[in-house]
């Protein structure tokens, strides 16, 4: 499509290209239909910030948890779900029946849908969000996180793989930096977007690209379908949706999402009358650590945490029970909103680097992302650390390796922000925890929680290290960590029934629009209420995206 050219028209027009849309696409060309796709980026980004993912889904007894002597139920999962999301507003009357109808997707059709489509799973499933609390407090009873072999790339490729083929038959446009500035209407119902042609990029995946504009274009279609992500990498947006539960939010802080996750298209979906629910909830990482090899700006990847790390503050204060590593994202989020600082500290001994830390992302776990079965059992079994790993601790400005508690916390203080440390608070921290590892029985309810941890052979094998002495010199030498927040996800967004249509001011549905996605707060305008249970964000891509596919598909 050139500058100002002749309205293009098709039954099922997708605004953008991540997981969501491209499931989306996927299933109005399965049942026949004429699909156009839009996205403001350059077609190296096509996956949009799925690829950059660990590519970790949220599954319910399934056959790699069975494996693993792992007992899990919808009644369980339902249980943690609700618990975790916490619904306690009237406009969560649709995401409450989007989470009934997803943990019942995770049960039953998901991994065989999946399965059928090309997707297998790495055997051993993960623990994330452990919670703490009580079993009705928030958090997995059980372990659910099930990485994608192929991390992100491979959750997408199906996807990609269909769209393509629906390009080769004559049933899919993509058209490239074609950025909506507005959806048409007509009478109240959406019948298509339009906006601006931007200059053509060369740009790399991930790079941020120009937004000169060349020319407008304007596609009608009988169902529309937003598909835009979240607001992660506009800070601005971020800082004025915080949330007033969690203080003030951070003066600095690094971005887990490219740039191009702007949450641009928000206004432009209420301006065509969808509402926007939940803006205030959102998922932020308190494990983020500079990339020292950015490809975004201010690029950050975030430490999937073992339960080992002492948590301090930025003043050299252990965080309290139970928001160990791993254990509550939201809770330690809030927490350390409270503290007055913008990053907090992780301190640690070598040995658990190389048994506990993974880095997030696909880039990060090249053995996963290219399948690599060798380097996986050098990488997750084999002595040292991993390959990404060691590049932190030899590149990365936030991290310290030192041979004794005194150089360590001298490193931890000459960093910027160090100065807050108390050195005598960190060093009597660290020795306490220590003291601790002498016999079986504690009182310290991390080091309870490690080794009940490791009664799961999961985490034996490839997440817990054994515990000991953080200060003994054969586990060495010391390591500390400077964490920053790291931006990631909306959890609220446009609102949708359970057939993705989106719904205006009074829970009317607006004839001709449809959401899915983060766009959609991952389905219903919040699924996740105010915290996430993991694995739930990918997914939610592929229900709501399949969901909305499906049923924009059947209306044209």
């Amino acid at each position: 499509m050139t500058a100002s050219a002749r309205p293009v028209t098709t039954d099922v027009l997708v605004i953008g290209w991540g997981l969501a849309g491209l499931v989306a696409a996927a299933e109005a060309v399965a049942a026949g239909k004429r699909v156009v796709i839009v996205d403001q980026e350059p077609r190296t980004n096509l996956g949009g910030q799925a690829h950059w993912s660990f590519g970790g889904l949220f599954l319910v007894d399934s056959p790699e948890q069975r494996r693993m002597g792992i007992r899990d139920s919808p009644d369980l999962a339902r249980q943690d779900w609700f618990a975790t999301a916490g619904f306690d507003r009237d406009e969560d009357h649709w995401a409450r029946q989007w989470a009934e109808a997803y943990v019942h997707f995770a049960h039953r059709e998901k991994r065989a849908w999946l399965r059928e489509k090309g997707i297998s799973f790495f055997p051993v499933v993960g623990w994330a969000e452990r919670g703490g609390y009580t079993a009705t407090g928030p958090g997995n009873s059980v372990p659910r996180f099930h990485i994608t072999w192929g991390t992100g790339p491979g959750v997408v490729a199906p996807f990609q793989a269909e769209v393509e083929r629906g390009e080769a038959l004559g049933l899919v446009t993509v058209l490239p930096r074609h950025k909506v500035t507005a959806l048409l209407t007509d009478d109240g119902a959406v019948v298509g977007a339009g906006g601006d042609v931007l200059t053509p990029s060369g740009t790399a995946r991930g790079i941020a690209s120009s937004r000169a504009v060349v020319g407008d274009w304007e596609v009608r279609a009988g169902a529309t379908i937003v598909a835009s992500g979240g607001i992660g990498g506009n800070h601005e947006l971020v800082r004025r949706q915080w949330p007033a539960s969690l203080g003030q939010p951070p003066a600095t802080m690094i971005t887990g999402v490219p740039a191009f996750v702007d949450g641009s298209m928000q206004p432009v979906a209420a301006d065509a009358g969808a509402r926007l629910v939940n803006g205030d909830r959102m998922w932020h990482y308190v494990e983020g650590i500079q990339n020292w090899d950015p490809i975004w700006p201010q690029h950050g990847i975030r430490i999937l945490p073992g339960p080992s790390s002492i948590w301090l503050d930025a003043t050299g204060a252990r965080l309290p029970v139970p928001l160990f590593p791993g254990f509550d994202t939201l809770g330690t989020l809030a927490h350390l909103r409270a503290t007055g600082h913008d990053h907090s500290w992780f301190v640690l001994s070598r040995a658990i680097v190389e048994k506990e830390f993974t880095l997030s992302g696909s880039e990060q776990n090249p053995d996963l992302t290219g399948k690599d079965l060798p380097l996986l059992v050098k990488s997750r079994l084999g002595k040292g650390a991993a390959g990404p790993v060691q590049a932190f601790l030899d590149n990365g400005v936030d991290f310290i390796v030192r041979p004794t508690l005194d150089e360590l916390i001298a490193g931890m203080r000459a960093l910027p922000g160090g100065d807050a440390l108390d050195a005598e608070r960190v060093r009597t921290e660290v020795e306490a925890r220590d003291r601790e590892m002498d016999n079986e029985f504690t009182k310290d309810a991390q080091v309870a929680m490690l080794r009940s941890a490791r009664a799961y052979r999961g985490d034996r094998l490839v997440r817990t290290a054994a515990p000991h002495r953080i200060l003994d010199p054969k586990n060495g030498p010391l390591v500390a960590v400077k964490l920053h927040v790291l931006t990631r996800k909306s959890l609220g967004g446009i609102q949708t029934d359970l057939f993705a249509r989106a719904l205006g001011a009074t829970g009317e549905v607006v004839p001709g629009l449809y959401a899915a996605g983060e766009a959609a707060g991952f389905g219903g305008g919040g699924v996740h209420g105010y915290r996430a249970l993991e694995g739930t964000f990918l997914g939610g891509c592929l229900f709501s995206g399949r969901t909305a596919g499906r049923a924009a598909a059947a209306a044209v």
